[in-house]
């Protein structure tokens, strides 16, 4: 009867594990958009959204002095045109916007500060499902571990195991504990 529970809890234990990871691996990343250069003029904008593979789920943080600056989510033909009277999606204006890609779409931004969009404050980007099913690259065969992926925000990129293989990990438990 011990063995049942013991069992019972060792079961129990794994599923709040594996539902942790599996919450774990679909973290999402935060980009500061311009990275220490931040939502101001005189950035090239067109160079920092190509650095990037965005997914669903990442945020865009627009860091900027409130009132010098905005940022508004808008429509391909508002974001080529800089005329921010029609086409805008979201309007964004604490100055520490957070911006959360929710779909994968092609994304369009402006700041509608007059003058600024068409001074090279706008981009777009192409945001793609997230894809926690990618493997880490191969280790080096020298013996030696690889170093840890940092991306161009200076964070450690750590996608970790995929879902498949918690889910694995989890199947292979549970008969292990049947045989108990």
């Amino acid at each position: 009867m011990e063995d049942s529970k013991l069992c019972r809890y060792l079961s129990f234990c794994m599923i709040l594990t594996v539902l942790g990871l599996l919450v774990n691996g679909a973290a999402s990343e935060v980009y500061t958009v311009g990275d220490s250069d931040e939502w101001n003029s005189g950035v090239n904008y067109g160079v920092w959204s190509q650095k990037y593979n965005f997914s669903v789920g990442d945020v865009l943080a627009f860091k900027y002095i409130k009132g010098q600056h905005n940022t508004y989510e808008v429509t391909e033909s508002t974001f080529r045109s800089c005329d921010t009277s029609t086409g805008v999606l979201a309007k964004h204006t604490s100055g520490n916007d957070q911006v959360t890609l929710t779909e994968a779409k092609k994304y369009w931004f402006v700041c509608s500060v007059l003058g600024h969009c068409l001074g090279g404050m706008r981009f777009g980007i192409t945001v793609k499902e997230s894809n926690t099913t990618e493997s880490p690259p191969l280790a080096p065969q020298s013996g030696s571990p690889a170093p840890p992926q940092i991306n161009d925000n200076g964070a450690q990129a750590t996608r970790g195991l995929s879902r498949w293989d918690y889910l694995i990990l989890f199947g292979v438990s549970i008969p292990s504990c049947l045989v108990w």
